[in-house]
């Protein structure tokens, strides 16, 4: 399987830098042929379509839906015979009839399905349809059809928490999530334990809210929508002290993101893409992102579905192969030291070595 065009942060005379994550993916296209209306995007008379079922958030939430349709117009733009479109699914009610849909679509030559709560509906789809390629992120579905996309997002977010822990100035740090499923709380897992690196290399004591990895019970909206959520969580944890927090929960962080600015005296981590290039209206707090480059995984899938490649093929973001990775700094650029750089860098290093294990009961399976 080719591996994915991803981000990649280095750190060089203490400074840290990184590729941008796909900018040129949410701007109309250069190229004359392609065309974006609506939910399509690329030339009406292209030979190969690649559908995408989005899950509840909308194509523009900011996060793992908007990484995924970049992925799709990345694909549709480096190639004039590709053309994309998507559904949206506003509940988990509409993941079989969208999924079905699709597939019933003579023109649709790939189905992917975002998130990994859609994994059920897809196995049931793509079963019905063993003739037809699918694909879906954040999830494994054992079929000799379906393309599977997973990320080990713990790596990321372990040195986000060392990160979090480096930076803090009151000694406790938090982490919420959207839903308690595997595809969030592997960045809860990585996050908390990035923390306790952190405590046990400096002998410090920084407290993680929101998330306990040895019971894997924490603090959860319950969905991906509701922002209000979000930042009743947030505040919570603000007001017990938390000056650096963690969503993962999609367009929910939002929520999270208001109460901090309003708050002015904390900071975010974002999830799934750069938040400072994301949510700029944020970017003030942003101190980094723990990202997946869902974006370029999607890409590869759809050229392998074009090129005819393997119906079942896998691909699992690390930071090995970059398709994980520890965002920017951005404007906090100068608030972090060089030593605690150095550190993040050393430390990226040894778990693509293996010498620092980074687990998660939900990280991807071998």
């Amino acid at each position: 399987m080719r591996s994915a065009t991803a981000l990649k942060t280095l750190a060089a005379g203490g400074a840290a830098a990184a590729l941008a994550l796909l900018s040129a993916c949410g701007s109309p296209p250069t190229d004359k042929d392609a065309e974006g209306s609506g939910n399509t995007y690329g030339a009406s008379d292209a030979r190969f379509r690649a559908c995408m079922v989005t899950d509840a958030g909308g194509v523009d939430d900011k996060s793992f839906n908007e990484s995924g349709w970049n992925g799709v117009k990345a694909a549709v733009d480096a190639n004039p015979e590709i053309s994309g479109s998507y559904r949206q699914s506003n509940s988990t009610a509409d993941y079989e009839p969208n999924l079905r849909a699709s597939a019933d679509d003579p023109d649709c030559g790939l189905v992917i399905g975002v998130g990994g709560l859609m994994a059920d509906a897809v196995t049931t789809v793509a079963e019905e349809n063993q003739d037809r390629r699918f694909a879906i992120v954040d999830s494994h579905v054992d079929l000799p059809n379906v393309y599977s996309m997973e990320f080990n997002a713990a790596q990321s977010s372990y040195l986000a928490g060392y990160l979090a822990a480096g930076t803090t100035k009151t000694g406790k740090v938090a982490t919420w999530g959207g839903m308690q499923i595997p595809a969030v709380t592997i960045f809860m897992d990585g996050f908390a334990a990035g923390v306790a690196k952190y405590n046990e290399v400096h002998n410090t004591g920084t407290t993680v809210l929101g998330w306990d990895t040895q019971a894997q019970k924490g603090s959860f909206t319950g969905n991906f929508d509701d922002t209000s959520a979000g930042r009743s969580l947030t505040e919570n944890f603000l007001a017990q002290g938390a000056d650096v927090i963690h969503p993962v929960a999609g367009p929910v962080g939002l929520g999270g993101a208001s109460a901090i600015k309003d708050a002015g005296n904390a900071s975010m981590i974002w999830v799934d893409s750069d938040g400072y290039q994301a949510v700029p209206e944020y970017k003030q707090i942003i101190l980094s992102s723990s990202m997946k480059d869902i974006a370029s995984a999607i890409r590869v899938a759809i050229d392998n579905a074009f090129d005819d490649g393997a119906k079942d093929g896998r691909y699992v973001g690390t930071l090995s192969n970059e398709g994980v990775e520890l965002a920017p700094f951005h404007e906090f650029d100068s608030s972090v030291p060089d030593t605690l750089r150095q550190e993040l860098t050393q430390l990226r290093a040894d778990i693509i070595a293996g010498t620092v294990a980074v687990s998660s009961p939900a990280a991807p399976k071998p």
